[in-house]
């Protein structure tokens, strides 16, 4: 019986914690991961300023979703997409407009490129609506960091 307490006691006594050693071990290793992922993303930069642009434009397909649900239709091109932040004051009026808009922080991005997202409805290439960006050129076309990401795109992948 003695044994037994003593291994039961050795046991818990192991059991208090991580020791200094084995803290900054991890810390360590997490560091070096850390780096290595920033060196990924430093690496392309265009790539991540293209799939940022991608994100906010499902964001704001979402936005306008939620803005036809309360109203049973989309703003219109002139109403754009500041209908999401401000209750529109031009054209059909939504009678019910959500309080605090549509968009979490009220403000409507802008592309990574510090270019405004573009806006039409009806839409030519989706059926609803278009919203698109131009890319790092602010041009239409182009090729890598320069192409324009659109949300008729998006849909097709």
């Amino acid at each position: 019986m003695k044994n037994l307490s003593k291994i039961i006691g050795s046991a818990c006594k192991r059991e208090r914690g991580f020791t200094l050693m084995e803290i900054l071990i991890v810390i360590t290793i997490l560091g070096i991961l850390a780096s290595l992922v920033a060196v990924k993303i430093m690496d392309r930069p265009g790539e991540a300023r293209t799939l940022k642009s991608q994100l906010d434009i499902q964001t704001l397909e979402n936005a306008f979703k939620l803005y036809k649900l309360d109203n049973a239709y989309y703003p219109s091109t002139e109403q754009g997409l500041r209908a999401l932040v401000e209750k529109p004051s031009i054209g059909r009026i939504p009678n019910r407009w959500r309080e605090g808009g549509y968009l979490e922080k009220g403000v409507v991005p802008k592309d990574p490129w510090d270019n405004d997202y573009l806006y039409l409805s009806p839409g030519i290439h989706n059926r609803n609506f278009d919203l698109w960006s131009y890319g790092a050129d602010g041009e239409q076309g182009g090729e890598g960091e320069d192409a324009d990401v659109t949300n008729w795109a998006v849909m097709e992948k």
